[in-house]
This record gives C-alpha cells, sequence and structure tokens, in this order.
C-alpha cells in the first residue's frame, strides 16, 4: 500500500500528473479542482496522498494499479467517502471534484443540490443521491473549511493588479493569476510595467 508519494512534479495533463520519485516515473490521478494549481508548480518536490486501486476488466485478467494523489489528506479522506455513493466511481469522482473538497461537502451538508448539479457530470438525479448518500458524514470537511483561516488579502501595487486583472479578463481563474504574478515578482522583481507583468505571467502559464 502506497499512502504518500514524493517527488519532483514533471509533468501535468488535463487529469493527472507525473511525478519523478528517485529513478521512478509515477503517473499520478488528481482531482479537477487542483489541475490548475498544480500546473503552476511544475519542477516542484511535492508531496501526494495516494490510494492504490486496480482499473479494467477483471473478467479478462485485464487490471492495472492506478494511483491517485491529493495534495491534502483531508482531501482523500473526503474522496473516499464520496465514492460511497452508489453510480460515484473513481473517474467520475475525480471528475466531480472540481470545487475543493470543503465547498462541496458545505453543500451536502446544507442540501444544496444546485451546486453539486455544477460539477462535472453531477446532474439533478447524481446530486440528490449524493445528499442522500452523505448528508449527515461529512460536516467535519464542511468545517475545516469554514475554520480555515483567510489570509490576509495581498498588498499590490496598480500595476500588479492591473495585470492581474488582465488575466482574469482572459478566463485565467483569480487565485491562478495571483500565483502567476508571485512567481513572477520572485524571479524578476525590477518589473514595473503593467504590459511586461502579463507577458511574463503568460509565458509561465504556457510552461
Amino acid at each position: 500500500m502506497i499512502s504518500a508519494l514524493t517527488g519532483e512534479l514533471r509533468r501535468v495533463e488535463e487529469d493527472r500528473v507525473y511525478v519523478q520519485a528517485g529513478p521512478v516515473l509515477c503517473e499520478v490521478l488528481v482531482p479537477a479542482a487542483d489541475v490548475d494549481d498544480l500546473r503552476l508548480r511544475t519542477g516542484e518536490t511535492i508531496t501526494f496522498h495516494t490510494i492504490m486501486y486496480l482499473e479494467g476488466d477483471a473478467a479478462r485478467g485485464n487490471l492495472q494499479p492506478r494511483l491517485i494523489g491529493f495534495l491534502r489528506p483531508s482531501d482523500r479522506r473526503f474522496f473516499e467517502i464520496f465514492t460511497t455513493v452508489k453510480g460515484i466511481g473513481v473517474r467520475t469522482a475525480l471528475k466531480a471534484l472540481s470545487e475543493p473538497a470543503g465547498a462541496i461537502a458545505h453543500a451536502i451538508e446544507t442540501r444544496n443540490t444546485r451546486f453539486l448539479m455544477g460539477l462535472a457530470g453531477v446532474g439533478r438525479r447524481t446530486a440528490e443521491l449524493i445528499v442522500a448518500a452523505l448528508a449527515g458524514k461529512v460536516a467535519e470537511f464542511a468545517v475545516e473549511a469554514a475554520a480555515a483561516p483567510a489570509g490576509p488579502p495581498a498588498a499590490y501595487e496598480q500595476h500588479e493588479a492591473d495585470a492581474i486583472e488582465a488575466l482574469v479578463a482572459l478566463g485565467e481563474p483569480r487565485p491562478v493569476a495571483e500565483r502567476l504574478l508571485e512567481r513572477v515578482r520572485q524571479a524578476q522583481p525590477g518589473l514595473r510595467a503593467a504590459d511586461a507583468l502579463i507577458r511574463e505571467m503568460l509565458r509561465l502559464r504556457a510552461g
């Protein structure tokens, strides 16, 4: 049983990442909500809290071991509970977790099926099944999300704020745009023009 994997994040794809752990390059499936953040962390050493499962056709003897990785142990625990819902398998769950686990848990506990229907692959019937199966069982995750202290608002100079807004206007999620700005700040602290910041942020985004 592999319960955690630490290594250099080498590549990020739509639903998986590749981690160099010593001489071994490991393929790890990840929740949709983590993909954008992970794209910005290529080259970093990251620990994934993992689950191993077998995928394939047992009747034909065609089973392959797969690793699923989570950035937080609490996300792994939530996933294990989430996949107990009838009709929600591993792949479906990974796509459906396109929002943070705490937000999904809060929606379940408040019976907010409209929010759940906004998750990838979740329709009205599935949202109702999720609430029926899990309401009252995931409160600890919702509480964790609500209790997590919000950091102080970031202070940006005007050219930095303009650069962030430009990327948001291009469709980039604000947290991703802010992380890109931080990386440019660290690499080139002398940049003082919004257009120069935007060029560097887009270059980093493209990898």
